[in-house]
């Protein structure tokens, strides 16, 4: 078909299509929620952008559309389709300004593009690939290599924007040499970010998950333990969480892999060393970076940067939330700051109340500072070229920022049009007790994938949820597993939705195309949810205790990798057979 007639049969339907959503919306009678108002209508800006990204591979266009289909219902007034058309593009401007303007948002772009700086000159410092052949003579095979991977991912636990940006480039060149693809090293780091960060005691996630609790227990009048007391009680029940890291490594011990993650490792395993990296949807990944010639290749020119980022994070953590904590109100963490600022409750207590978005960017400004200066000192680079260098590492982050921004404005327009209330509302008919966790759990991963965002699905659910347990069986075990069912279902969206951030920044630290990252990945996701949904929350519902569900989760996902997997040979064997063949056919 003609390229132009093609076109114009785009521009066509699409009209016609935003004509009958006019029609559809204009039916509707005003309300103050939108979510009544548009009813399954709210759905559509998630779903579009969804779709569109499987079914386009174009992340930026996918995004783009969902805004803009969200912010076209928000902006019907009458029929006039080309004057809402305007004030939805308008709107839309608006949306992505002020997504920019938050200070949160801000410092998280800040902050991607200051590592992206330091991961230049650390690369181009010869730190990358000296830290890449001392790795290796460890990782000196597809399984060790994932594994590693895995530790280091644990290793960053505190925050999950730390954990993709500092992970995927360090161990990018490692899996690259072993014939890895990239969307495994993606998935791996992915699955190590949120999902650990999510329940570990000391993280930026600790803050907002008290706080919910809190609020939930007094809604119930629950005065018997506190919220810290309860989030502990709710570790052994985040399944979904403990399964997604325990499937790593059976998944790398094994070697099997099954959807489309299988034909990325094969096509890995079969690139030949002098042969580009080429991901699943056909696009060339990021060439590493080259270290100059009078480069040094020792891994203290990595270390140092890197390890300047990781505690220098820790550090800014701490004392953002200690400064918070003396700025407030609360007398009693005021003492506590001020009498035992180093004891594990004033250090839990200020990392709970910390800003990841302002101390990740005044980490990744030290560490960046500290890079140059190194440049400078051993004479690699003048002054003036190291910044340029620093500046260019920065270039390569901006799509990732435009990615983000987008996503942000498609959460924000989400909200404005009533997804999560609509899904909330429909999903929470009358159910039987025993299958609160579950659903609680279904309906937090909807939610969560749907709008990208863990922290807002637990801020809509925890209300929710902590009253509907309570009243539906008054038991302190069935509350808890019901929390841990919000937190983890939420977790379940951030890990795998494409417009979610974390995923977004995995797949960038990765070098891995994003649709490629979340198609491959989203079949790991739903095997695991499904096993946490049947062998974890629905027995949790009715008393089971949590260790059996985990033996029983850990046999499932072995013999199911086994049934419905297919190991995946290494890069030598496959090389081996590919010499026998050639020696039968002649």
């Amino acid at each position: 078909m003609n390229r132009n007639i093609k076109a114009g049969l785009i521009v066509a339907i699409s009209l016609i299509a935003l004509f009958v959503l006019s029609l559809l919306v204009l039916q509707k009678p005003l309300t103050e929620d939108n979510s009544v108002r548009f009813g399954i209508l709210s759905i559509l800006p998630p779903l579009v952008a969804i779709i569109l990204a499987f079914v386009t591979k174009e992340t930026i266009l996918s995004l783009f559309i969902g805004v803009f289909v969200g912010e076209f219902m928000i902006c019907i007034q009458n029929a006039n389709i080309f004057e809402t058309i305007i004030n939805a593009f308008l709107s839309l401007c608006s949306h992505v300004l002020g997504s920019m303007s938050d200070p949160w948002n801000a410092g998280i772009i800040l902050q991607c593009l200051l590592i992206g700086g330091v991961i230049q000159l650390v690369s181009k410092m010869g730190g990358a690939k000296a830290l890449a052949t001392s790795l290796s003579k460890r990782a000196k095979t597809p399984r060790s290599a994932q594994l590693i991977t895995w530790i280091l991912g644990i290793c960053v636990f505190f925050d999950d924007y730390a954990n993709s940006l500092i992970v995927g480039p360090i161990m990018r060149p490692v899996m690259d040499e072993l014939h890895i693809s990239r969307e495994k090293l993606a998935f791996i780091v992915d699955a190590t970010a949120a999902p650990i960060a999510g329940i570990m005691i000391i993280s930026t996630w600790i803050g907002l998950e008290l706080s919910l609790i809190q609020d939930g227990l007094k809604q119930i009048g629950y005065t018997a333990m506190g919220s810290f007391g309860v989030f502990l009680q709710t570790i052994p029940f985040r399944f979904y969480n403990i399964f997604i890291l325990i499937f790593i490594v059976i998944s790398a011990i094994t070697l099997y892999e099954f959807g489309p993650m299988k034909k990325a490792e094969i096509r890995a395993r079969k690139r030949k060393d002098d042969e580009p990296i080429v991901d699943e949807v056909g696009l060339v990944g990021f060439d590493e970076v080259e270290p100059e010639p009078t480069a040094k290749l020792t891994v203290w020119n990595a270390i140092i940067p890197i390890g300047t980022l990781i505690v220098s994070a820790l550090i800014a953590f701490y004392w953002s939330g200690y400064t918070s904590i003396l700025d407030g109100t609360d007398q009693a963490l005021i003492t506590l700051m001020k009498t035992a600022p180093l004891s594990f409750d004033g250090i839990f207590e200020a990392l709970s109340a910390s800003d990841a978005s302002i101390a990740l960017f005044q980490a990744a400004l030290l560490a960046s500072i500290v890079a140059i200066v190194m440049a400078v000192s051993e004479k690699i680079y003048s002054f003036g070229e190291a910044i340029s260098t620093w500046v260019d590492g920065m270039k390569t982050i901006v799509i990732t920022g435009v990615i983000l921004l987008l996503a942000w404005s498609l959460g924000s327009v989400i909200g404005d049009v009533g997804t999560a209330n609509y899904l909330v509302t429909v999903l929470s008919s009358s159910i039987p007790y025993w299958s609160v966790p579950a659903l609680i759990f279904i309906l937090g991963a909807v939610i969560s994938f749907a709008t990208g965002t863990a922290y807002g699905t637990m801020t809509i659910l925890m209300p929710l949820a902590i009253p509907l347990a309570w009243n539906i069986k008054p038991e302190f075990g069935f509350l808890v597993s019901t929390i841990s069912a919000v937190l983890t279902g939420a977790i379940f969206g951030d890990h795998c939705s494409p417009i979610s951030d974390t995923t977004i920044m995995s797949s960038m630290g990765s070098g891995c195309n994003h649709i490629a990252h979340v198609n491959t990945q989203i079949y790991y996701a739903i095997f695991v949810a499904i096993i946490a949904i049947f062998v974890g929350y629905i027995p949790a519902g009715f008393g089971i205790p949590w260790y059996i569900s985990l033996v029983i989760a850990i046999v499932l996902m072995y013999v199911g990798l086994k049934v419905i997997g297919e190991k995946v040979p290494s890069y030598e064997e496959f090389k081996d057979d590919l010499s026998e063949d050639i020696v039968n056919s002649k």
